[in-house]
């Protein structure tokens, strides 16, 4: 019998408030660790730590029994694009700062619409969600600083910036694989061992192949930053969101996890003192304003409709 999902409450805000924190500052702890550990050995250690506790999960649970034989395929490819967005991640930290990647990593919801609207009848786009796309591209061209002189402005933030956007477009792509395969039937243990197991053997064996296994310093802030992605971020945030799946309706908890971006800039700029250009500002306002809209046109609309009704 399927469990009827409340709407949100005190308890969901306090925990969504907790999760994108978490969420928003791993970018931030990796940036942090980079002088101690190569920003590409933590996206990967972080996988294998992962996959490592989510593999004993399932051990214990039993439930994936029966889903390898038909969701393999399509758990592999979402774990090569699950490394694809963790390698873009780290190249890209090594030019841009950390609140750049923050919002140029949750332009994601903007690619997988695009997506499934190419790939699953069901999922095709309405007009509030067309404009919130085309709010997302005006704002990452805003951000980019399209129109302003090119020559005064850091190249190499802008390749960071680049590989951000990248990383979200790998992101998206994974969204569009699980929902469009038989893993979005499957045990999302499941789902989430693939892409972490997948894109630990390739994300170590591409850092093994280039020499950035070392050297390594094993300091608090390095151990902190694996422990902290691998155990809380990659581990428990992410079993608790499933959890708050299903016990709430998840156009509430979307609307909640757009705080992400806004902790992860607040956090760049805080302890990483990383500075603010009023074109990033304008662009990621517009991006998450796009996103917001992409994602959560249902519940916009309710509210445009409720706020109409009102005006009466």
């Amino acid at each position: 019998m399927s469990v009827a999902r409340k709407g949100a409450d005190v308890f969901l805000f306090q925990v969504m408030m907790l999760l994108c924190a978490i969420w928003g500052f791993q970018q931030v702890a990796i940036k942090l660790a980079a002088a101690d550990i190569a920003p590409l050995l933590q996206v990967a250690l972080r996988s294998g730590i992962a996959a490592l506790l989510v593999g004993a999960l399932m051990l214990w649970q039993r439930g994936w029994q029966g889903w390898l034989g038909c969701t393999w395929r399509g758990g592999a490819l979402a774990g090569v694009l699950f490394g694809l967005e963790f390698f873009f991640i780290a190249l890209g930290l090594q030019y841009t700062s950390a609140s750049h990647m923050a919002v140029f990593l949750y332009t994601a919801p903007i690619f997988s619409a695009l997506g499934l609207h190419l790939l699953l009848p069901s999922e095709h786009l309405r007009r509030l969600q067309w404009l919130g796309i085309g709010l997302c591209f005006a704002g990452i061209a805003v951000a980019f600083g399209v129109g302003m002189n090119w020559k005064a402005m850091d190249r190499y933030v802008l390749l960071g910036d680049a590989f951000g956007l990248l990383a979200g477009m790998a992101w998206g792509a994974t969204t569009v694989v699980v929902r469009s395969s038989r893993l979005s039937e499957a045990p999302p243990t499941l789902t989430l061992f693939y892409q972490l197991g997948v894109s630990f053997a390739l994300l170590l064996g591409y850092a093994a192949a280039t020499g950035q296994l070392g050297p390594i310093r094993w300091t608090p802030i390095s151990v902190g930053s694996v422990l902290l992605q691998g155990v809380v971020v990659s581990f428990l945030s992410y079993l608790t969101w499933f959890w708050l799946l299903r016990r709430y309706l998840a156009s509430n908890m979307a609307v909640f996890s757009f705080m992400t971006p806004l902790f992860g800039v607040s956090f760049g700029v805080l302890i990483l003192d990383e500075p603010l250009s009023l074109n990033f500002v304008a662009g990621a306002a517009l991006v998450l304003l796009g996103i917001v809209l992409v994602s959560n046109h249902a519940w916009v609309s309710r509210r445009i409709s409720l706020w109409r009704y009102a005006e009466r």
